[in-house]
């Protein structure tokens, strides 16, 4: 999920979304504002609280802008790794099944025959304003 969260967030043109752009450190490397980290943060659900984690995330960034270099124009986009291999479907016989209730009884809670998610996990801290795991209301 938070790979998606980068994408987003560096797909849009300079100007950016919400204002959030990458800026260019030394020798072409990929800094990123704290205004960044924290909106990652919120859209990951990922904390990015050391500097170890904050590198990691720009050397993820750097790499994707090299795959993003790459010349694609007329390339046909592909369906499968496996395109030079015949693919047989299989039947879709059904050998286990009408177990919904048996499935059901390992839920604490049920709805309509629908799971409860547990209550919300994630926490604002007030202190830092960083999305925590694990901490209940």
């Amino acid at each position: 999920m938070w790979a998606r969260a980068v994408w987003l967030a560096f797909r849009a043109p300079a100007g950016g979304r919400r204002g959030l752009t990458a800026k260019a450190g030394p020798q072409g490397s990929v800094r990123i504002t704290a205004e960044m980290i924290e909106h990652l943060e919120r859209l990951a659900l990922v904390d990015f609280g050391s500097q170890e984690a904050v590198a990691r995330l720009e050397k993820a960034i750097a790499f994707a802008d090299r795959l993003r270099a790459v010349d694609t124009d007329g390339v046909e986009p592909m369906e499968s790794v496996l395109e030079d291999r015949c693919l047989y479907l299989r039947s879709d016989n059904v050998i286990e099944g009408n177990c919904a209730e048996e499935v059901l009884q390992n839920s604490h809670r049920v709805v309509e025959e629908y799971f409860v998610a547990p209550p919300d996990r994630w926490v604002l801290r007030a202190a830092t304003s960083l999305w925590t795991f694990g901490n209940r209301l």
